[in-house]
C-alpha cells in the first residue's frame, strides 16, 4: 500500500520510511506541514502517518483541513506530545490512531496495517476471498490450500484487489499503490506483474476491464 509520512525529524523519518518500505509498502516522506496538505489534497493515500510539531503549517490544521473538506484517509498521528488532553484534541480532529513517541516499529507497522483492514471493512488479519487467503501481516498468500510466493511488488497489486474486492481499479490507481515520487514507472511493468499474478494463481483471477482497467474476479469479489 501507499503510504504518507509526514515528520520533520531526519533520522526518524529516515528510520520508519525505510521499516515500512521493508514490509513491501511505498512510503512518500514529507517534513513540512503544508506540503503535506497540498499531497493529500492531490494524490491518493492508503494511511497517513502524521506528526503534530510541523513547520508550515502543524498537523493538527492539517487534519482538521482535510476532514472538512471530506478527504477520509485514515490518519495515525505519531507524536512526542502525550497528555490526555492533546490526545483528546488529536483524535476528535478527526485522527483514527494515536501513538506517542517514541513509539515501537513493529507496533507502529502492526497499527497501519489494522488502519487499513478497517479503512476497507476488514476487521480480521487475513482477508479470504473464495479460495483466496492473504495475510498482510506476513505478506502471505495462499491460493486452494497452497501458499504461493509473490514478490513485493505482485503482493502490493493483489492486496489492492483483494481490499477493493468487485470494484474495478485504473491503471493510474494501480501504479500509485506501485510507485511514489521518486520512482520511474516502467510503460509495461503493471502488465507484467498482473501477467504474474495470473500465472501464480488462476489466469481467470484478474479481468481486464478494456478501456478502463481493472478488476477481481466475481468469484472473489463476492
Amino acid at each position: 500500500m501507499r503510504l504518507l509520512l509526514v515528520e520533520d525529524d531526519e533520522q526518524l523519518g529516515r528510520g520508519i520510511r525505510k521499516a515500512l518500505m521493508r514490509d513491501g509498502d511505498h512510503v512518500d516522506w514529507l517534513t513540512d506541514g503544508a506540503q503535506a496538505l497540498a499531497a493529500i489534497r492531490g494524490e491518493n493515500f492508503e494511511v497517513i502517518i502524521l506528526d503534530l510539531q510541523l513547520p508550515g503549517k502543524d498537523g493538527i490544521s492539517v487534519l482538521q483541513t482535510i476532514r472538512r473538506e471530506a478527504i477520509n484517509t485514515p490518519v495515525l498521528i505519531m507524536t512526542a506530545r502525550d497528555t490526555v488532553d492533546e490526545r483528546v484534541l488529536g483524535l476528535d480532529s478527526g485522527a483514527d490512531d494515536y501513538v506517542v513517541k517514541p513509539v515501537e516499529l513493529k507496533e507502529l507497522r502492526s497499527r497501519v496495517r489494522a488502519l487499513s483492514r478497517r479503512s476497507h471493512g476488514f476487521a480480521a488479519p487475513e482477508i479470504l476471498l473464495g479460495e483466496l487467503r492473504i495475510n498482510g501481516a506476513n505478506q502471505q498468500v495462499w491460493f486452494r490450500g497452497v501458499e504461493v510466493e509473490l514478490n513485493r511488488r505482485e503482493f502490493v497489486v493483489l492486496s489492492e484487489f483483494a481490499n477493493r474486492p468487485g470494484q474495478v481499479l485504473a491503471r493510474r490507481q494501480l501504479e500509485e499503490a506501485l510507485y511514489g515520487w521518486d520512482e520511474g514507472v516502467e510503460s509495461n511493468a503493471l502488465e507484467v506483474h498482473i501477467h504474474h499474478l495470473r500465472k501464480k494463481l488462476d489466469s481467470k483471477l484478474i479481468k481486464t476491464v478494456r478501456g478502463i482497467g481493472y478488476k477481481l474476479d466475481a468469484e472473489y469479489a463476492d
